[in-house]
């Protein structure tokens, strides 16, 4: 029975490879899928998704700084294949074999947990691409947030979203820092870093580094790498010599303040954590220009960036490395504390 079975299998194997060489199994996207192919392929893919989420930990997705930053890259990277509210789906995605699917009503058919494992690992087959940045989940829940709001929003209650209540003025604003940055940084999502009054080497470095995929993000590296040299370049001097958006201060215990500024001005000696002062300000002592400025820096970001600098996922310019032994001597309170330090600072001290 088992050589019988056997021989069956090397048949098929034989007959499938005789028919693949022999040119004849079409290809072309305009004939469509069997109606058989197709729920085949559908019951893999859920199943599929089904067993690798088997004890993914969904965090809180409901802060709407998420939801703002996932809704910024879903116009740019997303909406071009999927539609949105505004606009109904695409004429030529609708070419593609399997086509994008509509993800207003198909979101509901995922939970939280699938929805973040298609988005980071995307789907064989389907031209539905990974994530850019795999060390990035952070980004990739960003984006889950946003779909699990998708189906809840119209045409203007989605472009509110997606671009708030910006004006943008040709006169001020470079083209490039108008069409690729202000629908992310002028918006005050506290996931999101302030770019106003930060050294234009900083910014440069640091355009370059997202463009090169030394510094791992999904949302920044598609961005940064369409931008020519002087337009990186455009884009730092603009933000250098613009105030820094401040947004109205949130109540934070004093005594974790204190902590933080403790850190910040003295380091942690045991530890082997040194001082943030010497390298980030505030202080008139000169620094490296290509140190960021933290003075007035949400607070939510600088623990991010801490988080991923301890776990190595980061990545940056070629001064990024120094930060990993610092952020690894740090607990997370400790992080939170010198982050709601900094936040607590007026924008500006560290020029």
């Amino acid at each position: 029975m088992k050589r019988r079975w056997f021989k069956v299998a090397v048949l098929l194997a034989v007959g499938g490879f005789v028919a693949a060489a022999s040119g004849i199994v079409p290809i072309k996207a305009s004939s469509g899928h069997w109606a058989i192919t197709t729920w085949f392929l559908q019951f893999a893919k859920r199943r599929s998704v089904a067993t690798h989420t088997v004890g993914l930990k969904t965090p809180p997705l409901n802060n709407p700084d998420l939801v703002l930053q996932g809704a910024g890259h879903y116009e740019t990277g997303c909406r071009p294949c999927h539609g949105s509210p505004d606009l109904s789906r695409p004429n030529i995605p609708q070419q593609m074999l399997p086509q994008p699917p509509d993800l207003i009503p198909a979101v509901a058919t995922w939970e939280p947990d699938e929805l973040f494992y298609i988005v980071k690992h995307g789907v064989k087959f389907t031209g539905m691409p990974a994530w850019p940045a795999q060390q990035r989940d952070d980004e990739v829940w960003a984006m889950v947030a946003f779909l699990l709001k998708l189906p809840q929003l119209d045409a203007k209650s989605y472009r509110q979203l997606v671009d708030g209540d910006r004006v943008v003025d040709d006169r001020d604003h470079p083209p490039a820092a108008a069409v690729s940055c202000g629908r992310c940084h002028s918006r005050g999502a506290r996931t999101i870093p302030r770019l106003g009054g930060q050294r234009p080497a900083y910014l440069l470095a640091a355009l370059q580094a997202f463009a090169q995929g030394q510094r791992h993000s999904g949302i920044m590296e598609p961005i940064a790498a369409r931008l020519s040299l002087s337009e990186m370049k455009e884009i730092a001097r603009y933000y250098g010599r613009s105030e820094a958006l401040v947004l109205p201060p949130t109540l934070e215990p004093a005594p974790a303040i204190e902590r933080g500024k403790a850190i910040a001005n003295g380091g942690i000696p045991p530890q082997r954590v040194p001082s943030c002062v010497d390298c980030h300000g505030p202080g008139t002592s000169r620094r490296n220009p290509i140190y960021p400025i933290l003075d007035g820096q949400y607070a939510n970001y600088l623990v991010l960036q801490l988080d991923l600098f301890k776990r190595q996922r980061r990545g940056g310019s070629a001064y990024a490395h120094l930060m990993h032994p610092v952020a690894s001597g740090l607990t997370p309170e400790q992080m939170r504390d010198v982050a709601l330090y900094y936040a607590s600072l007026t924008p500006g001290l560290g020029r």
